[in-house]
C-alpha cells in the first residue's frame, strides 16, 4: 500500500478498534450501571463489527466469505440497538421486552446464513438479503427519530435549555442515521465511505464528550444523581408496592447475589430512581432493607423450622457467610441468632 492508502486504512481501522474498546468499556467497566449503557455498548459494538469488516474486505478482496457474513449480519441489530438506547433514556428506564427486538432478527438472520452462505450466494445477500436489512435498519432510525420528536422540537424551537443526555441522543441517533447513508450511497460513491463516516464520527462524538463533560454527568448517560427532583408521594406509593411484591412474593432477598440493579430492574425503574426512594423515603441503603427482609426470614426459621443448624438458616435467608449473619442479626435484633431462639 503507498501512503495515502495507509493513512486510509488507519484513519478507518483506528474507529472501528475504538469502538470496540468503548463497547467493552460501557458493558463492564462504567460506574454508571444504567441499562442505556449496556444498549449504547452494544450498539457500538455491532456498528464496529460492520466497519471492520468494510476496511478489510477494501482492502482485501479475498477476505473470508464468513467474515464478510458475520460483517453483514451484525447490521441487523444496528437499528434495534438504537431504538433500546434512545427508549431507555427517554423513558429512563429500560423495556423488559428487548429481546423481542433482538432474538427474531438474530435467529432469521441465523438461519438465512446457514441455508444460504454469503459466498456461493452472493447473488442472494446482494439483491435482497442486504437490502432487506438495511430496511429493518431503516425503519428502526425512523422510530427513533419519533421517539425523539419532542427533544428534537425542544432543541430547534429553544423553548427551555437543552440537556446534555438529549445532545447525546442526538448526537448517536445523526451519527447512525449518517452511517446508513454512507452504505447506502456506496453504488455512488467509495465503498470505504461508510467505514470512514463511522470514524469521523466517532471521533467527532469523543471530542464533543472532551470539551463539554461535566462531573456529574456519565458519558451518554443520564446524570448520577437526581438533583433538584422529588419523587412524588404517588409515585413513591407504586414504587413501595412493586418492591413489596418482589421481595415478599418472589422472595429475592434469599439471592446472597442481589444487587440494587438487579431490583431495580425487576420493578422496571432505574437503579438510581431506586436509590434515592430508599434514601429519601424509607431512610435506609440498599443493604440495610435487603438485610431487614432477611432478618425477619430468619426469626421465622429459628422459631419454627428445628431441623436447620443456625448456621443453615442463614444461608437459607440470602447471608453469604456464618460471620456476616451473626453480626447482622445482632445489629438488627440487639441479640444472637442462638438467643433469640431460647
Amino acid at each position: 500500500m503507498n501512503f495515502e492508502t495507509q493513512i486510509l486504512f488507519l484513519f478507518s481501522a483506528l474507529g472501528a478498534f475504538n469502538g470496540f474498546v468503548l463497547s467493552i468499556f460501557f458493558a463492564f467497566f462504567s460506574k454508571l450501571k444504567h441499562p442505556s449503557n449496556y444498549f449504547l455498548g452494544a450498539l457500538l459494538f455491532v456498528v464496529s463489527i460492520r466497519i471492520i469488516k468494510s476496511v478489510f474486505l477494501y482492502f482485501n478482496s479475498n477476505l473470508s466469505g464468513v467474515f464478510v457474513q458475520i460483517g453483514i449480519s451484525a447490521c441487523v441489530l444496528i437499528g434495534p440497538l438504537l431504538y433500546l438506547y434512545i427508549h431507555t433514556m427517554i423513558k429512563e428506564r429500560s423495556t423488559k421486552k428487548w429481546g423481542y427486538h433482538i432474538i427474531p432478527f438474530l435467529l432469521v438472520i441465523g438461519v438465512l446464513g446457514i441455508i444460504y452462505p454469503y459466498w456461493p450466494n452472493r447473488t442472494l445477500w446482494s439483491k435482497y438479503l442486504i437490502k432487506g436489512i438495511y430496511f429493518q435498519w431503516l425503519l428502526y432510525i425512523i422510530l427513533s427519530g419519533i421517539l425523539l420528536k419532542d427533544v428534537l422540537k425542544g432543541m430547534l424551537t429553544k423553548e427551555r435549555k437543552t440537556k446534555e443526555e438529549n445532545i447525546w441522543m442526538v448526537s448517536i441517533f445523526l451519527g447512525v442515521f449518517i452511517i446508513w447513508i454512507a452504505y447506502n450511497t456506496t453504488s455512488y460513491t467509495s465503498y470505504i465511505a461508510g467505514a470512514l463516516s463511522f470514524s469521523f464520527v466517532f471521533y467527532l462524538l469523543i471530542l464533543l464528550w472532551f470539551f463539554k463533560k461535566k462531573k456529574e454527568t456519565s458519558f451518554l448517560g443520564r446524570q448520577v444523581k437526581y438533583a433538584n427532583k422529588k419523587i412524588d408521594e404517588s409515585e413513591a406509593e407504586v414504587i413501595k408496592r412493586k418492591l413489596e411484591e418482589s421481595i415478599r412474593d418472589k422472595k429475592m432477598f434469599k439471592n446472597p447475589n442481589l444487587k440494587l440493579i438487579d431490583l431495580a430492574n425487576e420493578i422496571d425503574i432505574v437503579p438510581h430512581q431506586l436509590s434515592q426512594f430508599l434514601n429519601d423515603n424509607l431512610g435506609k441503603s440498599f443493604s440495610l432493607f435487603i438485610n431487614e427482609y432477611r432478618i425477619q426470614e430468619a426469626k421465622r426459621l429459628l422459631v419454627e423450622e428445628t431441623k436447620y443448624t443456625t448456621e443453615a438458616i442463614g444461608y437459607e435467608c440470602g447471608f453469604n457467610s456464618k460471620s456476616t449473619f451473626f453480626t447482622t442479626f445482632k445489629k438488627i435484633v440487639g441479640t444472637t441468632p442462638a438467643t433469640y431462639k431460647k
